[in-house]
């Protein structure tokens, strides 16, 4: 890398993107010193504390769903050409998109079409595009494909089979598989939950189920009163104790608008790696969060709700068997998933008792989890991520 002051421009729009851009810019930080580097864009808190000049908060803004993203259109328009001003004038060397793919994936089309179309066409800068975290186009738009080849330099993927896939389909498109961020950020062995009892009258301690109702405020308002239902059926079968782990004091505000005062329940904001190791189920939205239960081996129901429209148009373009990631990793469904109508208390906390009291299928779910784990790389994910971005400077 040339001398002088770099600029990066980094774009997470979800909790867990802010999670992923902070690590990043951290391990950028270390592997240079520190030195001659600037990152700006937009992030979250944990960005903003690693080094990042944010211009606001993005994750703030997360939404799910075709009409969620259709009812904030004109806030994301603003949001977006704010930031696509930011880069125009800033000029950044690099720009890191991380995960958002909705979101990303335009301002990857919109900057290239600026370089070679636009205003920016007889201008010298040529900024490198990398993403972080492949979009699913395996799972449901497979069409976009050459496209995100023209528009993005470098994929940084975090799940092996992603690189074949893209192989297969565009050869010349550069994709490097990191690893996944866990197998870092939790580089210990787990407690071994294999063995609980199969009579739960023979706990010597009561079994902890951790409720995990999403990131983004749509998600806890559908989610959390059927996973509640869902506990207090589980709690007339088996003595158990009820946790949830939320990503914020805004979202512990909502959550605790849904909880009624006789429930007994442990609340935290953050402190995720020590609920899931005390855990012995999880009740969870699918998602990111579904991949570090399955690291932390907790047996884990999955569900998810969304508006109407979203699910006929997913259900319409889906062309993998399985939401839960896990599940795909595994081919074979380790968590069960309950989508829509089927998230329903009577579903959840059928396959919650079974997996709390079923010692046989509870070892056949942990024993996946381990073959799912074993796929994830080696330690330095994160390390390697930020090497090839420093080498996409160069």
């Amino acid at each position: 890398m040339s001398e002088g002051f770099r600029t990066i421009l980094m774009i997470a729009g979800e909790a867990s993107g802010d999670t992923l851009g902070a690590e990043l810019i951290e391990s950028i930080r270390q592997q240079t010193k520190g030195e001659n580097i600037n990152f700006i864009g937009a992030g979250g808190p944990k960005m903003e504390a690693a080094a990042l000049r944010s211009e606001f908060d993005l994750s703030e803004h997360a939404v799910v769903g075709i009409w969620e993203v259709l009812k904030n259109y004109f806030k994301f328009r603003r949001l977006f050409r704010q930031l696509f001003e930011l880069a125009t004038r800033r000029e950044p060397d690099a720009i890191v998109l991380i995960d958002y793919p909705g979101f990303n994936l335009r301002f990857a089309k919109a900057i290239r079409r600026y370089n070679t179309h636009g205003d920016g066409a007889f201008g010298g800068w040529q900024p490198k595009i990398v993403c972080y975290v492949s979009p699913q186009l395996w799972a449901w738009k497979e069409g976009r494909i050459k496209q995100i080849a023209k528009d993005i330099d470098l994929m940084l993927s975090i799940f092996p089979f992603e690189k074949d896939w893209y192989a297969e389909r565009v050869p010349a498109f550069s994709v490097k598989f990191v690893g996944h961020p866990l197998v870092d950020r939790y580089p210990l062995t787990k407690q071994d939950k294999k063995n609980l009892p199969l009579n739960p009258d023979l706990f010597t301690e009561q079994p902890t189920v951790l409720l995990l109702p999403g990131s983004r405020r749509r998600e806890i308002q559908k989610h959390l009163p059927v996973m509640l239902d869902a506990a207090k059926i589980v709690s007339k079968k088996i003595k158990i104790r009820l946790s949830m782990v939320l990503p914020s004091n805004e979202m512990l505000v909502l959550a605790k608008q849904h909880i009624s005062t006789d429930t007994e329940i442990n609340l935290k904001v953050g402190g995720l790696a020590k609920a899931l190791d005390q855990a012995s189920l999880a009740i969870a939205s699918s998602g990111t969060i579904t991949m570090e239960c399955a690291w932390f081996q907790v047996p884990t129901v999955v569900l998810y709700k969304t508006s109407p429209m979203t699910h006929l148009l997913a259900k319409a373009l889906l062309k993998v068997p399985y939401l839960a990631m896990p599940n795909l990793l595994a081919a074979e469904e380790l968590f069960p998933e309950f989508i829509q109508s089927n998230a329903n208390a009577g579903n959840l906390a059928k396959a919650s008792i079974r997996l709390l009291m079923d010692k046989s299928e509870r070892a056949r779910i942990l024993n996946g989890l381990d073959r799912v784990a074993n796929q994830l790389g080696q330690p330095g994910a994160v390390n390697r991520a930020a090497q090839a971005v420093l080498g996409a400077l160069e």
